[in-house]
C-alpha cells in the first residue's frame, strides 16, 4: 500500500495500544502507524491471526478458522488487489458444493473466493511485520487516569500507558475488558452473541474420492468441510478441515478435543457415504467465539471522550471483509484524535 503522509512536525504522535492481533486490530494498527503514530499491539497468542490462524502438523497446513473470503466493498477490493500483486492472496478455484441428505449439489461457480497464501494467517503476518508486537501477553485490566489509558497484564504489573486504546477482541471478551472502564461501550459489545465452532483437522494417507473441495453441509453435525490442500500455495497431501455447526458446537462445547474430533470425523463419513481409509492425523480446536449471530450496525464503536474504539467482525458485518472494514473504521476514528502538546 502507498504510505500516507506523516504527521506535521508540530503535531505530537499519539501513543496507541491495540488489544488483539486478528485482522481488525492489525488493520487498525497498520493504518494508524502508517500515519506516523506510535502503535503497540498486544495478543495472548504466540503469533498474529486470531481466527485467521493457520495450524501446522508435520508437513500439513490447516486453515482451521476462516476458510476463505469474498470481496464486495471497493475499499477492501483496493487492498486485496495490492495483496494480490504482492503474492499474498489468490483465488481459490476448488469445487464448492452443498451436501444434504446424502445428495451433493455443486454450488454456484460465479462467486470468487479468495484465500491468503500460503496460509490464511499470511495477511495478518504481513500487517504485523512493521508493527511493535507483544505476543503471549494477555491484557487483563485497563483503566483511565490523567487522560491516559493504563494497561495491566494477567498476573503481572502495568504494561504501559497510552493516549488512545483500541480493543479488537471478540464481543464478549471486549465487554468484559471494558466493563469497568467504559460501561456504555461494554454494554453495546455485550449485546452481540458469538456462536462457537469446533474445528477438526484431519489428514488421510490418500486422496478421498469426493465430488467437492469445499462443502456446506445441512442437517449434519457439520456446517463445512474443505480439502485444505486444494487451496493455492498449500502443501500436497490429503488434509481436511471439518467445522461443527453452531448448534452442535454449542451443545458439545465442553467435550475433550479427541472426542470432538472423533464426532466430527464420523459426521463427515456419514455425509460422504463412508470413509475408505482411516485418518493418519486427527486433532481439534475449539473456537468459543467463532462468528457473530447478528453483528451490530456500527462499523466500530467509538468514544471520543475516552479516546477508545472497539472493532471486529461483530461490528458492521461478519467474516473477513467485515473484520477488515471494522478495523479501517476504528483507524479513521483514532486518526481524528490529536493529543495536547506536552
Amino acid at each position: 500500500m502507498t504510505s500516507a503522509a506523516g504527521l506535521l512536525a508540530t503535531e505530537p504522535p499519539l501513543k496507541v495500544a491495540v488489544v488483539g492481533a486478528g485482522l481488525s486490530g492489525l488493520t487498525c494498527a497498520w493504518v494508524v502507524s502508517d500515519h506516523g503514530h506510535r502503535v503497540r499491539v498486544f495478543d495472548k497468542a504466540r503469533g498474529p491471526g486470531g481466527r485467521m490462524s493457520t495450524r501446522r502438523a508435520c508437513e500439513h497446513h490447516f486453515d482451521h478458522g476462516a476458510q476463505y473470503f469474498t470481496v464486495r466493498d471497493p475499499r477492501f477490493a483496493r487492498w486485496v488487489d495490492g495483496w494480490r500483486r504482492d503474492g499474498l492472496v489468490a483465488v481459490w478455484t476448488g469445487e464448492i458444493a452443498v451436501v444434504e441428505g446424502g445428495a451433493t449439489l455443486i454450488k454456484d461457480v460465479d462467486t470468487e473466493r479468495w484465500v491468503a497464501v500460503p496460509g490464511m494467517n499470511s495477511i495478518c503476518r504481513h500487517l504485523a511485520a512493521g508493527l511493535e508486537m507483544s505476543y503471549e501477553t494477555r491484557v487483563s485490566g485497563m483503566h483511565r487516569m490523567d487522560g491516559r489509558w493504563h494497561l495491566e497484564a494477567e498476573g503481572g504489573p502495568e504494561i504501559g500507558e497510552f493516549d488512545a486504546l483500541v480493543v479488537s477482541a471478540p464481543a464478549p471478551q471486549t465487554a468484559a475488558l471494558l466493563e469497568s472502564a467504559a460501561p456504555e461501550l461494554a454494554a453495546r459489545a455485550a449485546e452481540v452473541e458469538m456462536a462457537p465452532c469446533w474445528a477438526a483437522m484431519v489428514t488421510f494417507p490418500r486422496r478421498l474420492d469426493t465430488a467437492f473441495d469445499g462443502a456446506f453441509l445441512h442437517r449434519s453435525a457439520l456446517s463445512w468441510a474443505a480439502r485444505n490442500a486444494s487451496k493455492p500455495g498449500r502443501p500436497d497431501g490429503e488434509s481436511w478441515i471439518l467445522h461443527g455447526s453452531p448448534d452442535w458446537s454449542r451443545e458439545h462445547m465442553e467435550l475433550e478435543r479427541d472426542q470432538a474430533a472423533a464426532c466430527l470425523l464420523e459426521a463427515f463419513g456419514d455425509a460422504v457415504g463412508g470413509l475408505p481409509v482411516d485418518p493418519a492425523h486427527l486433532d481439534a480446536h475449539r473456537w468459543r467465539f467463532a462468528l457473530p449471530v447478528e453483528a451490530l450496525p456500527e462499523a466500530c464503536l467509538f468514544d471520543p471522550e475516552l479516546s477508545l474504539a472497539a472493532c471486529g467482525d461483530w461490528c458492521g458485518g461478519p467474516r473477513v471483509e467485515g473484520a477488515f472494514l471494522s478495523g479501517l473504521a476504528a483507524a479513521d476514528q483514532i486518526l481524528s484524535l490529536r493529543p495536547a502538546p506536552r
